[in-house]
C-alpha cells in the first residue's frame, strides 16, 4: 500500500516510517523539508495521489493559544481536503488523552478542533488518544524549574514509550478505520512529580522535585485524572525502567 506520513521525520513519524517500510509498503516520509506543507497546502495533492493511507503525526511550530490553533484547524482543512480528492480510504491522527476535558488549555482546545475536522470530513477515519511520552519527562522538568527545584503536581500521569505509540500508530493504521477513538497508555501509573523525580535520579541531574499541591499541567489546572485513560486503554510493553534502560544502551 501507499502510505503518506505527515510529520515523517518527527519523534514518532520516523519510528512509523520505518516499521512501515519494513513491513514492504510504499512510505512517503512528508514535512515542509520534502516539499509537503499541510499549512500552505504545498505539494499535497502531488503526494496524495493513489494513497490508501494517510497517518497525521504533525505538531504545531508554536505552542502559543492562537498559533497553535491556526495550525491544526488550517493543516487539518487542507489535508482532509486533499485526501478527498485523491479517495485516500483511512485517515489516521495522533491525539491526546483527555483532550476533551482540559478544554482550558488552549493546546488541548487545538487538538479537539483537529480531531472534530476529522470526525466531521467524511474520510473514514481512527484516532488514537495517546498519554504523554517517557521522552518528554526532560521537557516537563524544565518548565517547572525554579532554581535548583522542580514544582512539579501529584496528578495521575501514565507516559508511554515513543516506540510503543509507534506501533499502535502502526498497527491500527494498517487495520480497518475504527470511525472513532482508541486510547493508549503505558503500563504504569504515577504520580507526575514521583516519575519526574525518578527520570532525574536516572540521568544523575541534581534538581530536587517537590510536589506543589496544585491540579495542574503546563500552567493549567486539571483534574487529578485527566491525563490517564478514564476508561479501557490498549497499554504500551515499556514500562519505565525498560525504557530507561534502552536509552541507555541503545537498540540498533
Amino acid at each position: 500500500m501507499k502510505i503518506v506520513v505527515i510529520g515523517g521525520s518527527g519523534l514518532i513519524g520516523t519510528k512509523v516510517v520505518a516499521r512501515l517500510r519494513q513491513e514492504g509498503h510504499q512510505v512517503i516520509a512528508a514535512s515542509p523539508a520534502t516539499g509537503i506543507n499541510t499549512l500552505t497546502g504545498e505539494g499535497l495533492a502531488e503526494a496524495l495521489q493513489n494513497t490508501d493511507i494517510v497517518i497525521d503525526l504533525a505538531n504545531s511550530p508554536s505552542f502559543e493559544d492562537k498559533a497553535v490553533m491556526e495550525f491544526f484547524q488550517t493543516s487539518g482543512r487542507n489535508l482532509l481536503a486533499a485526501e478527498i480528492n485523491a479517495g485516500v480510504k483511512h485517515h489516521l491522527a495522533l491525539s491526546i488523552v483527555g483532550v476533551d476535558i482540559m478544554q482550558n488549555l488552549g493546546y488541548m482546545r487545538a487538538k479537539k478542533a483537529q480531531e472534530d475536522l476529522i470526525v466531521q470530513s467524511g474520510v473514514p477515519y481512527t484516532i488514537i488518544r495517546s498519554t504523554q511520552f517517557f521522552e518528554f519527562l526532560a521537557g516537563i522538568a524544565n518548565q517547572a524549574t525554579e532554581g535548583n527545584t522542580v514544582h512539579l503536581s501529584d496528578v495521575s500521569f501514565q507516559p508511554i514509550a515513543a516506540e510503543d505509540v509507534a506501533a499502535f500508530v502502526t498497527g491500527f493504521a494498517l487495520g480497518t478505520p475504527l470511525n472513532g477513538r482508541v486510547e493508549i497508555a503505558g503500563p504504569e501509573r504515577f504520580e507526575l512529580f514521583d516519575v519526574v523525580a525518578r527520570y532525574l535520579r536516572h540521568t544523575n541531574d541534581p534538581r530536587k522535585v517537590e510536589p506543589n499541591g496544585k491540579p495542574e499541567y503546563f500552567g493549567g489546572g486539571i483534574s487529578h485524572t485527566s491525563l490517564v485513560p478514564a476508561g479501557e486503554a490498549s497499554l504500551g510493553a515499556l514500562n519505565f525502567e525498560s525504557w530507561w534502560s534502552r536509552q541507555a544502551q541503545p537498540v540498533a
